[in-house]
């Protein structure tokens, strides 16, 4: 059966969960969860994403985040792939370290976000690692004692998320302990994996036997969501799709993105892919590399090599790009 394809949508929470293949480790010590966790500070900046909650577990890893403009799977792949050739050039071995492709689910915001804190940060305590709330709280490979104030983790939004349980930061760290310590016999949540509102309610079972059984419900395995929820992400990313179809069916490919940055900016195509910082050539670049990750869905990997700057460098060409293309209403297509 073939897998589904990635959902995305600019500013949307993404559960995501990474697992080693065959249940094998992925952190084999804490050297190699420091340097997981220095690849994630490196990057989330980058990607302009946010990231609400985290705990790692000796063979999986638990993150919600939050998508800017830059794609989940861009942040994704550059994490996992710089990490996997570290583990097994440390640990001298050789062939895949994931399980097929991490799960990521897009999340409903109002619904989901506090729940999922809880969830992914009570995950030590289902797994044994530690042996209750206070062991918890002193774990330093989790958000949650980020978010009690305990450590600090500076690419941790702990604002954000403090804010959902007070005003007062004091106050809102003592409501927030209460909320993770009422939820430490839930158990595994099968509700917070995805299945839109179908799997939220329980699944077909559950809704059979309740008074929505005459309703129209739209569930997917990928959404955590009521169904109106589910309906905008799939529209928005048929939206997204039949766009990137409608640009390469015109004939728009990297050269010719590169055409249309250069045109705008007045300068020759080749100043683009040349390593100069004169303003206005930085102006193209920028221009070029927005269109080409967020209409054509070039990754940031590729464009690296095509341009000649770093990964990063790629990052921040995006943002200034996305920018320039805003205050002055520049179009690829016209």
């Amino acid at each position: 059966m073939p897998r589904s394809a990635r959902l995305d949508t600019p500013g949307v929470l993404h559960h995501i969960m990474i697992r080693g293949i065959e249940r094998r480790k992925i952190f084999l010590d804490d050297n190699d969860r420091e340097d997981f966790m220095s690849r994630l500070e490196k990057l989330l900046p980058v990607t302009m994403t946010s990231c609400y909650a985290w705990a790692f577990m000796p063979n999986h890893a638990h993150f919600l985040f939050r998508t800017g403009s830059t794609p989940i799977a861009t942040l994704m792949s550059r994490l996992l792939t710089g990490y996997a050739v570290y583990f097994n050039f440390r640990h001298k071995r050789s062939g895949k370290l994931f399980h097929n492709r991490y799960k990521s689910i897009l999340c409903q915001e109002d619904a989901y976000l506090t729940e999922l804190v809880r969830y992914i940060h009570l995950n030590p305590v289902r797994a044994g690692l530690v042996k209750g709330l206070y062991e918890l709280s002193k774990f330093e490979y989790c958000g949650h004692s980020v978010l009690l104030g305990n450590r600090k983790r500076e690419w941790q939004d702990t604002e954000f998320v403090l804010n959902y349980f007070g005003t007062q930061r004091n106050q809102a760290r003592r409501n927030y302990a209460a909320f993770v310590e009422a939820g430490i016999h839930q158990g595994r949540r099968e509700d917070l994996s995805g299945g839109g509102l179908i799997r939220s309610l329980g699944g077909w079972t559950a809704i059979k036997a309740s008074d929505l059984r005459g309703s129209l419900i739209r569930g997917d395995e990928r959404i955590l969501g009521d169904s109106d929820f589910v309906e905008e992400i799939l529209s928005d990313s048929k939206e997204a799709f039949e766009r990137k179809y409608a640009i390469k069916r015109q004939g728009y490919d990297l050269d010719k993105v590169a055409q249309r940055a250069a045109e705008l900016c007045s300068v020759d195509v080749e100043d683009i892919f040349c390593r100069q910082k004169h303003p206005i050539k930085v102006r193209a670049r920028s221009l070029f590399c927005y269109w080409a990750t967020s209409e054509l869905g070039v990754t940031h990997a590729e464009l690296s090599k095509r341009i000649g700057i770093s990964a990063p460098g790629v990052g921040y060409s995006v943002e200034r790009g996305k920018l320039i293309a805003k205050e002055n209403g520049y179009r690829l297509m016209e």
